[in-house]
This record gives structure tokens, C-alpha cells and sequence, in this order.
């Protein structure tokens, strides 16, 4: 883990953007396509880190980003070149673009300056979408990455961030993937090369410094 002073330098609230990755309600909510997957999310404690750093995020300043996955009912421009696409289409419970499973998963309290970035193919949050144009226009120099899932999105989004220039913050306990033994191998063994692996705790430690005991959060929208 690195040191609090060397934290506290990469999450510099001018220059920091937290990105949720997929935490939809389709994805890890209670009516979930993926039950599994949303199960580790919340009963493992994920979900309810991830919120809390989107408050604190709020409360300090930090831009914070939701990268979410969704589809046109009709298909169209949606990936069918991967074993993974083909299933989502015979899901209970569909991505579609204006209903329910694609909008942000409470506790996650989306707020007015907050931007939702909505993709219709492909697997990462950031490749062919808005996101990197977005973070350079902040002057993100470091993206802290949290979300689902460990097994796909969330390591694209931390290798496409590295390739692009961008710091990554990964806090260890604010991402799920499944089985439940498979985040940590992920960690250890790959995204722990290229991103700064910290905790939640941690990262908040330094969201509240940064805040200084600032004044209440916008409202949500």
C-alpha cells in the first residue's frame, strides 16, 4: 500500500476523477441480470464503499464519473462478436437504454455535478466513449477506478486509463468480480503492476483531508 503522503499527493481534488464502472441496477441491484455478480457486489461490501466515496468525492470536490452499459432495444451498433454479448441478449433482465437496469444502484447517490456516460458496445468504459475527452477537459491526472466487474470492465478500464497517461487509483474493496477469490488473484497478479492499489478507507482518509471539514454536498439529482 503506499504511504498516506504519497496518496494524499495522487488524489489532489483539482486533479482527481472517481469513475464508477457499471454499478446499474441491472447489474447490482436486487433485480440483477447477473444475481451472482450483484450478490458479491453488495453483500461483500463493495457497493456500500463505493457510495461512500462518491459522497466523499461530493463533498471535496472530486468530479465524480458513472460509466454505464446499456443497449438499444432494437440491437443496433451493440457488439455480437463475443460469447459475453451473445448471453446478455437472453438475460431475464436487459441493459435497455430509458428503463430501470441502467440507472445508477442506490445507495450511490448520483449528484447534479456529477456526468453519467452511457455506452452501447464494447467492453470498456472508456475505449469508443466520451470518458477520456471528459477527463482530459477536467484535467484529471489521476482516475480512481471502482465498480463491476473485476472479471471484465474493471480491468479494462484500468489498463485503457494507463495507456492513455492517466494515474489509477484502484481501492482494493470497492470493486467485485466473481467467484468471490477471483477480485483478489486479479489484484495481486495483474492490475497491482499498473495502478495504485489502496483501500477505501484510505482514499476517503485523504478525500476528507482534502474537504477540510468544507461545507454539505450538493443535493442529489
Amino acid at each position: 500500500m503506499p504511504s498516506h503522503e504519497r496518496l494524499g499527493e495522487l488524489l489532489e481534488p483539482a486533479g482527481t476523477v472517481l469513475l464508477t464502472v457499471e454499478c446499474q441496477q441491472g447489474v447490482v441491484g436486487p433485480d440483477s441480470a447477473l444475481p451472482e455478480l450483484a450478490e458479491e457486489a453488495r453483500s461483500g461490501g463493495a457497493l456500500g464503499n463505493i457510495a461512500r466515496l462518491v459522497a466523499a468525492a461530493h463533498d471535496s470536490g472530486v468530479q465524480v464519473v458513472h460509466a454505464v452499459a446499456e443497449r438499444r432495444p432494437d440491437g443496433r451498433g451493440a457488439n455480437r462478436n463475443a460469447r459475453l454479448f451473445r448471453a446478455a441478449e437472453r438475460l431475464p433482465v436487459r441493459q435497455l437504454s430509458g428503463t430501470a437496469a441502467v440507472r445508477v444502484a442506490p445507495p450511490i447517490e448520483v449528484a447534479a455535478q456529477d456526468i453519467v456516460v452511457r455506452r452501447l458496445h464494447g467492453l470498456s468504459p472508456i475505449q469508443g466513449t466520451d470518458v477520456d475527452a471528459l477527463l482530459r477537459n477536467l484535467g484529471c491526472r489521476t482516475l480512481v477506478v471502482t465498480g463491476v466487474s473485476a472479471n471484465v470492465a474493471v480491468p479494462n478500464a484500468v489498463f485503457d486509463a494507463v495507456n492513455r497517461g492517466y494515474t489509477v487509483v484502484l481501492p482494493a474493496d470497492a470493486i467485485a468480480g466473481v467467484p468471490s477469490d477471483y477480485t483478489p488473484a486479479m489484484i495481486r497478479n495483474t492490475l497491482s503492476l499498473v495502478a495504485t492499489i489502496s483501500t477505501t478507507d484510505d482514499v476517503l482518509g485523504c478525500l476528507r483531508r482534502a474537504a477540510g471539514g468544507s461545507g454539505p454536498r450538493l443535493r442529489p439529482a
